[in-house]
């Protein structure tokens, strides 16, 4: 009996594992050497419903528990980061603020796209002057007959080239510092429209796309390859007074909230990438033969891997428990960011023993903690870095040290 999980969860697990094994594991090298969008891949996923898991039926997702999400997310990593960030920033990042901070009318426009695997979304905050530090932002968005004339640039952004819907940030009123900032959706073609066609996925032209929003180029990444990043440029766009999300000014705090939930998906993929990378390091050492015996039967290997796995057990119940809190309402920022800075500097550590006990052969792409280990490195600067995650948790425990006395 797991203290966690349910049989639904177990199912979900086993279907996600051999999809995993049969899908994503032969092309995952692959799509990585050709930093390529696996656009096959995540159509399957979509037709799955898994890339609107967590969002209500009535809006075309599951309906499914936070942890079947967070379980979705874990599972897809063990096998390749990229497939997995491509479910979370499309989920939490992309469709979340809309369902969370959206009004029924744009709830019923948007999230039935994003939640059906129609279209691929995306979130707009960081910026050239404002990475960890959100509030400074410079995007601009001025209020003009009824809209809003919207100039700035994101950068970093999962799916601006191939994604077609984004919630942004950008300030409206400057003498308010963070609260001067607001939401807003915004719309633009897809830049492959070749293989979205070719896939039967992943444009809508009845969005109606705002003119000035549109993608610069691909990024060329360490890790994570196979997901698409880009800068989002906003370019005197005039967005449509319908498309603000939330109330004006409220665009800040409802984006940290967001980052909140966000950084548990982190965990979690963190959390399969390191049990990818302990169960390929097992699996090699098991096999390979030194000095008359297994590498697995040497102490110091043994005593490495052990270590592993008895930090993935610790990172595995801070990230559900963040989670549960999660679910329940409870306050869970803290533990977030502690799942997420555990689970992240976690991914690291498992990844560069795996190529260490692994010897010369992890270091070549005949196996993937080459790649997983590339993958991981991300983990600890996206959606906030470990020293953000370090300020969070000391803001609370001073908080709550307040309380107590």
């Amino acid at each position: 009996m797991h203290p966690y999980l349910r049989d639904e969860h177990h199912a979900l697990v086993r279907e996600v594992r051999g999809f995993g094994k049969e899908a994503i594991a032969p092309v995952a090298g692959e799509l990585d050497r050709e930093s390529r969008f696996p656009w096959e891949n995540v159509r399957a996923m979509g037709e799955r419903g898994w890339l609107g898991l967590p969002v209500p039926e009535r809006y075309g997702g599951q309906g499914l528990d936070a942890l079947s999400y967070i379980l979705l997310i874990q599972e897809l990593a063990k096998v390749d980061a990229s497939h997995a960030i491509t479910v979370s920033a499309h989920t939490t990042l992309g469709s979340s603020p809309i369902e969370r901070f959206g009004s029924e009318e744009q709830k019923e426009r948007f999230l039935p796209l994003l939640a059906r695997g129609e279209v691929l979304g995306g979130f707009g905050l960081t910026e050239p002057g404002a990475g960890s530090d959100a509030s400074g932002s410079r995007t601009r968005a001025i209020q003009e007959d009824g809209a809003w004339r919207v100039n700035g640039s994101k950068i970093f952004i999962t799916h601006a080239g191939v994604g077609e819907i984004f919630t942004i940030t950008a300030v409206t009123d400057p003498e308010q510092g963070a609260r001067g900032i607001t939401s807003f959706v915004v719309t633009k073609p897809t830049s492959d429209p070749e293989e979205a066609g070719r896939v039967g996925m992943g444009s809508a032209s009845e969005l109606g796309y705002i003119e000035g929003v549109r993608a610069g180029k691909k990024e060329d990444k360490m890790g994570w390859r196979a997901s698409d990043t880009r800068e989002l440029l906003i370019e005197n766009a005039l967005v449509p007074n319908a498309n603000r999300l939330g109330e004006p000014g409220e665009g800040f705090t409802n984006f940290m909230k967001i980052l909140d939930s966000g950084r548990i998906g982190i965990a979690a993929l963190s959390l399969g990438l390191a049990e990818g990378a302990l169960e390929v390091a097992v699996g090699y050492t098991k096999k390979r033969r030194q000095f008359g015996r297994e590498v697995f039967d040497l102490q110091a290997v043994q005593f490495r891997l052990a270590e592993l796995a008895t930090e993935i057990e610790a990172a595995r119940h801070l990230t559900y428990h963040a989670v549960w809190r999660m679910e329940r309402g409870l306050p869970y920022t803290r533990e977030a960011a502690m799942a997420k800075l555990f689970a992240s500097e976690l991914s690291m550590k498992a990844t560069i023993q795996a190529v260490q006990v692994m010897g010369g052969a992890g270091y070549t792409d005949e196996y993937p903690v080459e790649r997983m280990l590339r993958d991981a490195k991300v983990c600890e600067i996206g959606e906030g870095t470990s020293e953000i995650q370090k300020i969070v948790i000391g803001r609370r425990l001073a908080a709550e040290f307040a309380e107590a006395v």
